[in-house]
């Protein structure tokens, strides 16, 4: 069974709306577009093009797939020609028209299209695509969670984790990546169960 992928970039106080450009996502009258492009290095974007070792599918909501589909079509490099390659499944509530090539619509059930995906490909990437991953966190239908926390804070913006979290167990896999301008990298896998609790008064008293 293959493995969902989901890769985040955020802001210390978990912002992740339009890290990319200040065109990506204005709503709710966002104006840091962009936040992102100022923190990138070249371990950042070593990392980045780690992570995508592997990916056989890409995995998109409606509002990061156009997004992309205006860029990526155009654009040169390694990872437009992995993009432009790879099967595109957009989860989507409308019927849009998806005119770039490999692209195809999930089914009104999304969960359990995405559950079917996971027969399909081994290495499934969730890039963006903030609302729906909310719907991922909710039915716990992802593997592994990369998260590039960058040292600023925002306030306001859409967050990583928003009205989909369910409270859910995860594990760091690998060791933390720290980059010149401060971005970190935390690579998390999906373990069973839901948070335990304790009484931290007790550990006190045993000190």
């Amino acid at each position: 069974m293959g493995l969902i992928h989901i890769d985040l970039f955020t802001t210390l106080d978990g912002v992740a709306q339009a890290p990319g450009g200040p065109g990506e996502d204005p709503a709710d009258g966002f104006e840091f577009g962009g936040w992102q492009a100022p923190l990138i290095d070249e371990i950042v974007g070593a990392q980045i093009d780690s992570g995508m070792e592997g990916m056989d599918a890409l995995l998109l909501g409606r509002r990061t797939y156009d997004i992309f589909a205006s860029y990526w079509p155009h654009a040169n490099g390694d990872i437009a020609r992995l993009f432009n390659r790879l099967p595109k499944y957009v989860a989507s509530r409308q019927t849009p028209a998806l005119g770039w090539a490999g692209s195809t619509l999930l089914g009104p059930d999304v969960a359990a299209a995405v559950r079917e995906l996971r027969e399909r490909h081994a290495s499934i990437h969730v890039i963006g695509s903030l609302d729906f991953v909310q719907t991922l966190f909710a039915e716990r239908i992802f593997d592994r969670l990369t998260l590039w926390v960058y040292p600023i804070l925002l306030g306001n913006g859409k967050k990583v984790f928003a009205g989909g979290v369910v409270p859910t167990n995860l594990r760091l896999i690998e060791p933390v990546v720290a980059s010149p301008m401060g971005a970190v990298m935390q690579r998390y896998a999906l373990v069973d169960g839901t948070p335990a609790v304790g009484d931290m008064s007790a550990v006190d008293q045993e000190g």
